[in-house]
C-alpha cells in the first residue's frame, strides 16, 4: 500500500516538484488566500486524505449525482481531519483583487457584484473596487444563463439518458431546456407552486401542494399521487419506493408495482411536528430534515424511528451523505458532520459556522476528483469547500438566494435563485504551474 508514493504522484500530476518529500506538502500562504508566488513550489491544493485502509479517498470523476456522497461506514478515527483548512482558507487567487497596471499594484475587491458592470456600463474596468464576475475563486466558471421563470427556482432535475434539463419553480411551471442550445422547448404548467422536484434514472418526480406528480422521460407515461396534505417540500427515491416529506410533518412512501406500472400507497411515517423540509437515504438509512429543527433516523427494513438528534437550534433545511458521514445544514448557520459510533447512534464530530443561515447542501467533485461541498447562504451566496478540510474553494454571488443546486455530468452542475434565474457552470482542471 504505497501511500506516499500515491500521494507524489498525484503532487507532481498537480504541479509539484519531484524528487524532495519536504516539498510535497500543501502551500501555507494558499491556505490563507494571500500566496503571490507564480509558481509556486508547493502545492495549491489539498493532498488526498488516505482511508484507514490504505486507498485514497478521493472518488472517481464524472459523478452526475451525489452517488459519491454515500452512507454511513463506522469509522471514528477519520474525523480528525474535519475543519483543518479552516473553514475560510484556500479561496484561490480569484478571491483576494485584482492585479491592476504595470504598477502592479492591488485594487482590494469588495465582496459584492458591480452593479455597473451588470448592465454593461462600469468605466472602471479592472480598476473597480466592485467585483466583475458573478464567482471567485479558480477551477470554475459560468457557461450560460437560462432565463425564463418568474419566481424561485425550486427544483433541478437532468434525468439519464436524457438531453434535456428540467427546472421548477413557484412559479407554478416545470421548464425544458435543450442541453445543446440552451433554449426553453417546453412549459409544463402544474396549477401549484412547485416545493421541490428530483429525478431518478428516466423518472422525474415534483412535489407541488396535496400531490406528487410523476412522469417518464423516455415512455411519456403520467401519473399523480395524491396524499400529501400541503406542500410537498422535500422528495427521494431508494429501490422501489419513493419517500415524500410533506407540509404538515408525516413522510409518506409509495412503492412502485412493476405489474400494474404505478405507484401505490405503502405507508406513512410520523413523528415530526412540523414541516419535512429535506430527505436522504444512506446505509440503509433515511434521514429527515424538519422545521420542528430535528433529525429523525429511520430504518428502511421495518420503517421505525431509531434516533432523534436535537442538536440544531433552528430548521434543517438540507441533509447530505458524504462517505461514512452525514452532513446537515440549518438556519441555525451550522452545517454538522454526524459519524456513527460503535453503539450505531449518531454523533456530531464537527460543527461549520458560518454568518448566515444555510439554505442546501450539495456535493460533488472537481475536474481532479476533489470533493466538494456547495453551501447556499441566505445572503445571496454559494460557499464552495473542500472536504473534509472546509478549506474555501471559492463563492458564487447571485441576484437572490439559491435555492436549488443539481451536479450534473460532465464536470457541469447547475444553480437556481430566487429571480427564476438558473445558472450553468463548469468545473475546469486548474493550470499546472510549470517550473
Amino acid at each position: 500500500m504505497d501511500l506516499d508514493g500515491g500521494n507524489k504522484r498525484v503532487y507532481q500530476r498537480l504541479g509539484g516538484p519531484s524528487g524532495d518529500p519536504k516539498h510535497q506538502k500543501v502551500c501555507y500562504h494558499w491556505q490563507a488566500g494571500k500566496c503571490n508566488r507564480h509558481p509556486c513550489p508547493f502545492l495549491h491544493s489539498e493532498l488526498p486524505t488516505p482511508n484507514v485502509n490504505g486507498t485514497s479517498s478521493k472518488r472517481p470523476h464524472g459523478s452526475a449525482d451525489n452517488s459519491g456522497f454515500s452512507g454511513h461506514r463506522r469509522n471514528p478515527h477519520f474525523n480528525n481531519t474535519w475543519g483543518r483548512g479552516g473553514g475560510r482558507g484556500g479561496g484561490g487567487r480569484g478571491a483576494g483583487g485584482g492585479v491592476v497596471g504595470g504598477d502592479m499594484s492591488v485594487v482590494r475587491k469588495a465582496e459584492k457584484v458591480c452593479n455597473y458592470w451588470i448592465q454593461g456600463n462600469c468605466n472602471f474596468g479592472e480598476r473597480c473596487k466592485f467585483l466583475h464576475s458573478w464567482n471567485t475563486g479558480d477551477g470554475f466558471s459560468m457557461l450560460t444563463q437560462l432565463e425564463g421563470h418568474q419566481k424561485v427556482v425550486s427544483g433541478i432535475a437532468f434525468p439519464s439518458g436524457s438531453d434535456k434539463l428540467y427546472t421548477g419553480s413557484t412559479d407554478e411551471s416545470v421548464r425544458v431546456w435543450d442541453c445543446q442550445s440552451g433554449q426553453c422547448v417546453g412549459v409544463i404548467n402544474l396549477g401549484g407552486e412547485v416545493g421541490c422536484m428530483i429525478s431518478e434514472g428516466p423518472w422525474i418526480f415534483v412535489g407541488i401542494p396535496n400531490f406528487v406528480k410523476v412522469w417518464n422521460t423516455q415512455n411519456k407515461f403520467e401519473m399523480s399521487l395524491n396524499g400529501p396534505v400541503g406542500q410537498v417540500y422535500a422528495l427521494v427515491v431508494n429501490n422501489d419506493m419513493l419517500f415524500a416529506g410533506t407540509q404538515d410533518g408525516s413522510i409518506l412512501i409509495w412503492k412502485f408495482n412493476i405489474v400494474a406500472n404505478c405507484f401505490e400507497p405503502a405507508a406513512s411515517l410520523k413523528g415530526h411536528t412540523r414541516g419535512v423540509v429535506s430527505l436522504v437515504v444512506g446505509a440503509n438509512r433515511l434521514y429527515s430534515g424538519s422545521m420542528d429543527n430535528t433529525i429523525r433516523v429511520w430504518n428502511l427494513e421495518n420503517l421505525e424511528c431509531l434516533q432523534t438528534l436535537t442538536d440544531h437550534t433552528s430548521v434543517v433545511m438540507s441533509l447530505l451523505c458524504w462517505e461514512q458521514f452525514l452532513l446537515s445544514c440549518s438556519l441555525d448557520k451550522t452545517v454538522k458532520v454526524w459519524y456513527a459510533t460503535e453503539s450505531g447512534n449518531l454523533e456530531v464530530t464537527y460543527t461549520h459556522n458560518e454568518e448566515h443561515g444555510i439554505l442546501t447542501l450539495c456535493g460533488m467533485h472537481d475536474a481532479h476528483g476533489k470533493p466538494i461541498l456547495l453551501c447556499s447562504l441566505n445572503d445571496n451566496t454559494v460557499r464552495l469547500y473542500d472536504l473534509p478540510s472546509f478549506a474555501e474553494r471559492g463563492k458564487i454571488f447571485t441576484k437572490q438566494e439559491v435555492r436549488a443546486i443539481k451536479a450534473g455530468p460532465n464536470g457541469l452542475f447547475f444553480t437556481g435563485d430566487g429571480t427564476g434565474q438558473v445558472k450553468v457552470w463548469n468545473w475546469t482542471p486548474e493550470p499546472i504551474p510549470t517550473i
